[in-house]
């Protein structure tokens, strides 16, 4: 439940939107392509968790799925 707390505050969103820019890029300039393209896409994933506070992968280890609730445990 530890890291569902953590991956609910200021510093997990922050580190998800961080790790989404990273994919992008390197999606993007790094691999190019259509690797490029799909990991570019796949980034977008960690960006739009960390704002909508949600934790994608929650679910698969007992947590809430929304960071408020995560947070409010």
């Amino acid at each position: 439940m530890a890291f569902a707390k953590f991956m609910a505050g200021p510093i997990g969103r922050g580190v998800r939107i961080i790790a989404g820019v990273f994919l992008i890029a390197f999606g993007l300039l790094g691999v190019g392509d259509v690797a490029g393209w799909l990991l570019a896409a796949v980034g977008i994933l960690p960006i739009l968790a960390g704002v909508l506070n949600v934790c994608l992968i929650a679910p698969l280890i007992g947590a809430p799925f929304s960071g408020q609730q995560a947070l409010k445990q």
